[in-house]
């Protein structure tokens, strides 16, 4: 099955397709990447989105017009790879994050604890599939949640199938907009014995922090600090790291799971005004940024894994990020290092591969959450499709 799957992470930096070659059951997965690319957002529809992610009004009516908008985007991306690689027989498309709630946060005042969390993704999937004409798998967080779960990290159970090794433990590290693991046990993946137990979630900042001080430090003109430019010109300021390292999100145990709502712009305004007191440039802010982001990774292995991994592998646009990959790398000296493709497997389009593995699996009424990584109740199938409907 040729399965094309769809993500825009919370860097909001353009939406990642990559169409797939799938077969075999259940872990038994294989796969091939056939062909993939990234579709920028028109600018305007990006800074809707981040507005958004930032905690700005918007009117009911103009949510739904930017989940349209979204949904076009994607369904764009969709056309433009299979015009580019061949036919897909279905979409995944995990759509663009615009709010997510762990579970467990205060309800409103008198009102005790939430049960259950809450996800938000733009980009419809009924809009997808009939502007492709596509069956569209979509709303892969929804039954996690349903099932007492996180809805988040779900990309460690396709981790497990695709980069475990039989003799290796093995950490495999996102760092998209936030950063999550998969801590991978040795698992020789033989049919007639289960999986090890997985562990997994959200270790803090990606790049969030460093894009939004960017796009601050360089009044609107840049995005992202392209190669660690900035940073590799700049000296961290140890003592503030350290101080940041204390919020109450690095203590707290896993299964947990994150978003630009705490690592967003007040985290950065924060970071922004302790900096600036200090007497920090624009340089030494983003070298204690970006040494922040790598702290916080190694901080959450060595914190909450039950031994450290043999090998990590990273993979987003963070890896491909020199500087933070160095300090990475300095954080754990005694572990190597390495960005997925080492293994054979796209850094750049790893999580868009994720999603159509997802995809896949639901056609297979496989399941493809992880309950020791969400915290649900049990496997549940995860996603809902939406079939194209015939014009008339």
């Amino acid at each position: 099955m040729r399965v094309l799957g769809l993500i825009s992470g919370t860097s909001v930096d353009g939406i990642d397709a990559a169409l797939v070659e799938l077969s075999g059951q259940g872990y038994g997965v294989t796969i091939t990447l056939i062909d993939g690319l990234t579709w920028p957002y028109p600018a305007e529809l990006q800074r809707q989105i981040l507005a958004l992610c930032a905690g700005e009004a918007i009117s009911l009516e103009a949510l739904a017009t930017l989940d349209d908008q979204v949904a076009l985007a994607f369904a764009a991306a969709a056309q433009a790879l299979i015009a580019q690689a061949g036919p897909a027989d279905r979409i995944a498309s995990h759509g663009q994050t615009v709010f997510h709630r762990p579970v467990g946060r205060p309800a409103l005042p008198g009102r005790g604890t939430l049960r259950l969390g809450y996800s938000l993704q733009l980009g419809r999937g009924a809009v997808i599939a009939q502007q492709v004409g596509c069956p569209t798998v979509s709303d892969f967080r929804r039954a996690d949640i349903e099932a007492g779960g996180e809805g988040a990290p779900l990309v460690p159970i396709v981790d497990l199938c695709l980069l475990s090794h039989p003799q290796q433990r093995r950490c495999v590290q996102n760092l998209g907009g936030i950063g999550n693991v998969a801590y991978l046990p040795a698992w020789d993946r033989q049919p007639d014995q289960p999986p090890p137990k997985v562990l997994g979630w959200d270790t803090g900042p990606g790049n969030s922090l460093m894009d939004i001080a960017m796009h601050t430090l360089s009044e609107g003109t840049l995005t992202y600090d392209r190669d660690g430019a900035w940073a590799a010109q700049g000296t961290p300021c140890q003592s503030l790291v350290e101080e940041w390292l204390q919020h109450p999100y690095f203590l707290q145990p896993p299964p947990k799971s994150t978003g630009r709502e705490l690592f967003g712009w007040d985290f950065f305004t924060q970071c922004h005004r302790a900096t600036t007191a200090r007497g920090l440039g624009p340089m030494d802010i983003m070298a204690t940024l970006t040494e922040f982001t790598a702290a916080s990774v190694a901080h959450a292995y060595q914190t909450f894994l039950p031994a450290l991994p043999e090998l990590v592998l990273v993979c987003g646009g963070g890896s491909h990020n020199p500087v933070l990959m160095a300090r990475l790398q300095a954080h754990l000296p005694e572990i190597p290092v390495q960005p997925t493709d080492t293994v054979g497997l796209s850094a750049s389009y790893k999580e868009a591969i994720a999603f159509a593995v997802l995809g896949y699996w639901h056609h297979q009424r496989f399941p493809g959450n992880l309950p020791s990584v969400t915290g649900a109740r049990g496997p549940v199938v995860l996603g809902y499709v939406n079939e194209p409907w015939p014009v008339l």
